[in-house]
């Protein structure tokens, strides 16, 4: 009896993704799309202004529109492998991370040190990011040896 071909290991790279691989892709592409209409709201005035335009209750200037789109465009480059999502993870729990703890003290200001506009949504908005990138960067990998695949 003869067996049933198996997939090459292009076929097995895409459907053999982990969760973390597509959590990455989300959140880049979440981000990506914030940061596009980001910039339907401020154009390009007041480029790191304290106070910046509302978008969804998210108040955002063009570096903030800027910030928005790196971290997309990082999510989409770095999902298609799990260490490379892995590494966005651990990006996405610092860039975030930080991010929110200077939020604590500059949201609403108009100070000048709030040159990305920050305001209360953004601190929980950013705090739930720092916790997304942490659960890509720690989502345990699944157990690869045989016996394991035998039991699927």
């Amino acid at each position: 009896m003869s067996r049933a071909p198996q997939p090459g290991p292009a076929a097995r790279a895409r459907t053999d993704r982990h969760p973390a691989q597509y959590l990455a892709l989300a959140v880049g592409a979440i981000y990506l799309l914030v940061g596009l209409a980001g910039f339907l709201v401020t154009g390009f005035d007041g480029f790191a202004a304290p106070e910046g335009d509302l978008l969804l209750g998210f108040e955002v200037n063009p570096l903030h529109n800027i910030v928005h789109l790196l971290i997309g465009a990082a999510g989409l480059a770095l999902w298609n492998r799990l260490d490379r999502a892995r590494t966005f993870g651990w990006l996405l729990a610092g860039v975030y991370g930080v991010t929110f703890v200077y939020g604590l003290f500059v949201a609403n200001s108009d100070e000048p040190a709030n040159f990305l506009a920050l305001n209360q949504a953004d601190n929980v908005l950013h705090l739930v990011s720092a916790l997304a990138g942490l659960a890509i960067a720690l989502w345990p990998a699944r157990d690869r040896s045989p016996a394991a695949r035998a039991t699927r």
